[in-house]
């Protein structure tokens, strides 16, 4: 009997902005669900606009997947092996620090997903809670985040590097306030 597959292939896109879709959370919940059986050891969160109730972004629905020291090789393995894929397109992770990507199916639509390896013990997992949680927590910065996104489309930004390092200045000021 063929099994069906869980993780479907990642479709690359230009950005663009994509209102919020509460369907996201779902999505995420099952994706995380799926993470955490393949490796066990890992601890994964939502993060990201999709991770913000009422934020447009791309409509990418982004995890981390904590591991343990040790476990990165391991955590790697057992995403790639729920068909996860390597990314090639935007800003390519390291191996050391790697991005995986994938779609999933929930609800009747299919949802990209970015997957973010990130060692249990780095400080890259307390920004990123941080920049999550303090938007979730202050509706004008979440809408003076849109505002930001927008106005990058605006200027014609759509390569999705470009588009990430022209949100960087907001991100980094929001993160040292707060």
């Amino acid at each position: 009997m063929k099994r069906t597959p869980q993780i479907f292939p990642y479709s690359n896109s230009h950005t663009g902005y994509v209102e919020y879709d509460p369907g996201a959370i779902g999505a995420a919940a099952r994706a995380g669900a799926l993470l955490e059986a393949a490796a066990p050891w890992t601890d994964v969160e939502h993060i990201g606009s999709t991770a913000i109730p009422g934020c447009a972004g791309k409509g990418i629905v982004d995890l981390m997947a904590m591991y343990p020291p040790g476990k990165l090789e391991a955590t790697r393995e057992a995403i790639d092996a729920l068909g996860f894929q390597h990314q090639i397109v935007g800003h390519i992770f390291p191996e050391e620090r790697p991005m995986r990507v994938g779609a999933i199916q929930y609800a009747g639509k299919r949802y990209r997903l970015h997957v973010h390896l990130i060692a249990m013990n780095s400080p890259e997992k307390e920004t990123l809670r941080r920049f999550r949680d303090v938007l979730r927590a202050d509706p004008a910065l979440r809408d003076a985040y849109q505002a930001k996104k927008r106005a990058i489309l605006q200027l014609g930004v759509r390569d999705p590097k470009d588009y990430t390092y022209a949100k960087r200045e907001f991100i980094t000021s929001v993160i040292g306030q707060h």
